[in-house]
């Protein structure tokens, strides 16, 4: 198991670099931070000193070689616009982008898991046919479409939920959270089903696919001829052997979640590293820009470690092999 750990987290290091790379080469070429501080009016000689203040007057490689510099000692840089350090201004967004992606996956699979069962024990059912067309709708519509049907509907229409920002939050530690308010949990609800629709509707489709496969396995039909009830038999002995692919696509959504929930903050202006990235955008903010993708490169790098890790526990065949490669 350890070599294979030392093994992805070898590869988990490479990406991370070509990551900084890219995100150095976007920032770089993303436009003219100085035009973006000090605005038209600015005399050449300011521009000049905030080009060497800001080491914009040297060489692409040197200033890459400052920027890793950085990096490695926790330095994100200082933010163009806001002029504070990046990492606190992430550090204010963080916690609400991963509560978000959080209850959307959980949203995602407490329901397309079921739903998808359901549909494999049931096929050849009209209603599991008409819900699995509408499963392609879910997955085909924008997030931001969604989004604005929700506000028209239980905002505008019914006034039943907020339709911005993040309600009310406590604070924990370094850690807001709105899961302990009314308000927070009221504003949390239409931003994590926006985004959870087109997820739960893939994982429905994915578990229903996987589960047709196992139902018609000799193990299946010998613990049917037991007689052991069909919820045993369909979410006991076949789900288990449908998480593999589910446990995948699982850890992708949670990176994708994570790092493109950027369309669902912007709807509901929602105060996470999404809306935060799109502000640095506008603004040219190299540093913030940068962090960003270096962020969202982080998550995708270790939610799939960790996916690696369960597909060991999901599977024991996967342990058999890690362990025989070791010998």
């Amino acid at each position: 198991m350890i070599p294979f750990l030392v093994n992805r987290a070898a590869h988990a290091v490479l990406v991370l670099v070509a990551v900084s790379l890219l995100a150095f080469v976007l920032g770089d070429v993303v436009g003219d931070p100085v035009a973006s501080i000090l605005g038209m009016d600015a005399t050449d000689a300011d521009r000049a000193a905030l080009r060497v203040r800001l080491h914009l007057d040297q060489p692409f490689v040197v200033r890459y070689g400052h920027f890793v510099v950085r990096i490695l000692s926790g330095d994100l840089g200082t933010s163009y616009g806001a002029q504070r350090p990046v990492i606190d201004l992430l550090a204010e967004r963080i916690p609400a982008t991963v509560e978000l992606a959080l209850v959307a996956l959980a949203l995602s699979l407490g329901v397309g898991i079921p739903l998808g069962v359901w549909a494999a024990a049931r096929r050849g059912d009209r209603l599991v046919g008409a819900l699995m067309t509408l499963s392609v709708l879910g997955v085909s519509l924008p997030t931001f479409l969604t989004g604005i049907v929700l506000i028209l509907v239980f905002s505008i229409g019914l006034g039943w939920l907020p339709s911005f920002g993040r309600g009310e939050v406590v604070r924990i530690g370094g850690w807001t959270t709105g899961f302990l308010t009314e308000s927070g949990l009221r504003s949390l609800v239409m931003p994590a089903v926006s985004l959870a629709i087109g997820q739960i509707a893939l994982v429905a489709r994915l578990s229903r696919a996987e589960m047709l496969g196992v139902l018609r396995t000799d193990y299946i039909r010998f613990a049917r001829a037991r007689g052991l009830p069909d919820p045993v038999v369909n979410f006991s002995h076949a789900l288990r052997n449908t998480l593999i692919p589910i446990i995948t696509v699982s850890g992708i959504q949670l990176g994708y979640l994570v790092a493109f929930a950027v369309v669902v903050e912007q709807v509901f202006q929602w105060p996470g590293m999404g809306l935060l990235f799109l502000q640095a955008l506008a603004q040219t903010d190299l540093p913030l820009i940068s962090a960003f993708l270096l962020v969202a490169a982080f998550f995708f790098v270790a939610i799939n470690l960790v996916v690696d890790l369960l597909y060991a526990v999901a599977d024991p065949r996967l342990r058999i092999k890690t362990l025989a490669g070791a010998r």
